[in-house]
């Protein structure tokens, strides 16, 4: 098969829907809207179209353009949900337009061939600097990935199972965060899957060129597609998937030290002796540069100002910390009396945290609950150590927490696939570095 497939890419979900058509657009029904402004409203639990006239269209969900090159824009997009730098815009698509009634809401979902969404996502997710075979790599992880999706989705509808994301208890709250959300369409448009702008911004022709190079070719592990993952930096090793997401182990995401020294270490950083020791230093590893060079390849401008994410340092005093807690929680510990690590991952990432307080004591986890819980948007990762200072009556009225790495180090690491392009590792060896035993294999 030579022809990519269709997916389908849920883009946002408002009350009120305005969008413009750039050309005539088709509905199912063979019913034609032209060029111009339009606003979707659910009424009556159904969705009505009406023109910038306020004539109500008989519209059905799914509007095909009748020139292909054309575009829809749809305004009021949130992007960064829950990050520092969340933002409206208006955002322009090729391909069908999708409109269904989610929640008293009208979801707006882009069908595009999946090449063409790739085009997008490796412009939007990597710098238009970046090495083409970084470029070529990060190509292959999100078609993998996304595939791999797609694949589990129609595997957890054919089986009839309840997708569990939680084990909770009277002591214990552990959360992962993976499928949750997407029941009505395959990917999402943001972070939380991966960055996708329709053409919004202009395509990198290196983009282009990679995913054009790449056509079809996916990660594979005993003759099935990976669920492939990546990260900002990994922090020096890379993280196990069952201890980040779903308590399922896939052996092509395990432990990897991000170095050209060797894939293993006799540090154990479960141990909490040598997690801290480690955490307290700085290590070698692809991902350990300071190069602007290499991270403005990986960080957007935005984040171009962070440079201590292999290695960094939060400061709260007791009050912002007992209030944090209580605000991203929705639980009353009082007075924080103690962050103690319960376990950790191979990268020294927690995947339990027990926090004391003088009225609730309570283990958290995974690794994003906890990151979530001890910041206003997302901790930069879970491996950190804890110095509980200025003790009054046995209370810290200060927490200074050090840490390493920046997101949940699961699969490849761009800042050190970055440093691997420079040096001239060929794309399919950073993916054989990151993705121990896995094979390329072209998939259409």
């Amino acid at each position: 098969m030579n022809t990519q497939p269709e997916i389908e890419v849920g883009i946002v979900a408002l009350e009120k829907l305005h969008f413009a058509l750039g050309c005539n657009f088709i509905s199912e029904k063979q019913e034609s809207l032209p060029a111009g402004k339009y606003r979707a409203v659910i009424e009556n639990r159904q969705l009505a179209v009406y023109s910038a006239a306020r004539e109500k269209m008989a519209a059905s969900q799914l509007l095909s353009p009748e020139d292909n090159n054309s575009f829809f824009e749809l305004s009021d997009v949130v992007i960064g949900v829950g990050f520092h730098w969340e933002q409206n815009e208006n955002q322009r698509f090729q391909g069908k337009l999708k409109l269904i009634a989610e929640n008293e809401k009208v979801r707006a979902i882009n069908v595009v061939g999946l090449e063409d969404y790739l085009k997008s996502v490796i412009s939007s997710e990597m710098s238009a600097t970046s090495s083409p075979e970084l470029l070529k790599a990060h190509a292959v992880i999100s078609r993998s990935w996304l595939l791999a999706q797609i694949e589990k989705t129609e595997s957890l509808k054919s089986g009839g199972g309840i997708y569990r994301t939680s084990e909770e208890t009277e002591t214990e709250i552990i959360r992962w965060y993976d499928r949750e959300d997407h029941s009505t369409f395959d990917v999402c448009a943001d972070d939380h899957c991966q960055r996708y702008q329709g053409i919004t911004k202009i395509h990198s022709e290196k983009a282009i060129a990679a995913v054009n190079e790449t056509f079809g070719e996916v990660l594979v592990y005993e003759g099935k597609i990976c669920d492939a993952r990546f990260s900002k930096c990994c922090g020096g090793l890379t993280e196990n998937f069952e201890n980040v997401w779903e308590p399922v182990r896939h052996r092509y995401l395990t432990k990897v030290v991000d170095s050209e020294f060797g894939g293993t270490t006799c540090v154990d950083l479960r141990q909490e002796d040598e997690a801290e020791l480690w955490i307290r230093n700085k290590p070698h590893a692809f991902c350990n540069t300071t190069d602007q060079k290499i991270l403005s390849q990986v960080l957007p401008d935005f984040d171009q100002k962070t440079t201590d994410f292999y290695r960094w340092k939060v400061e709260y005093s007791q009050q912002e910390l007992a209030e944090l807690i209580k605000k991203r929680s929705g639980i009353d510990f009082g007075e924080i009396v103690k962050l103690e690590p319960v376990k950790r991952g191979h990268s020294s990432r927690l995947i339990k945290l027990k926090i004391h307080g003088t009225k609730r004591t309570l283990t958290v986890g995974k690794e994003l609950e906890i990151r979530k819980w001890l910041s206003e948007s997302h901790l930069y990762s879970s491996a950190f150590v804890v110095d509980h200072l200025n003790e009054k009556n046995g209370i810290p009225q200060k927490f200074v927490l050090t840490g390493a790495g920046w997101g949940h180090g699961v699969g490849l690491c761009q800042i050190g696939a970055a440093v691997m392009g420079e040096k001239g590792y060929s794309y399919s060896e950073i993916l054989n570095h990151y993705f121990k035993g896995a094979e390329l294999k072209k998939n259409y």
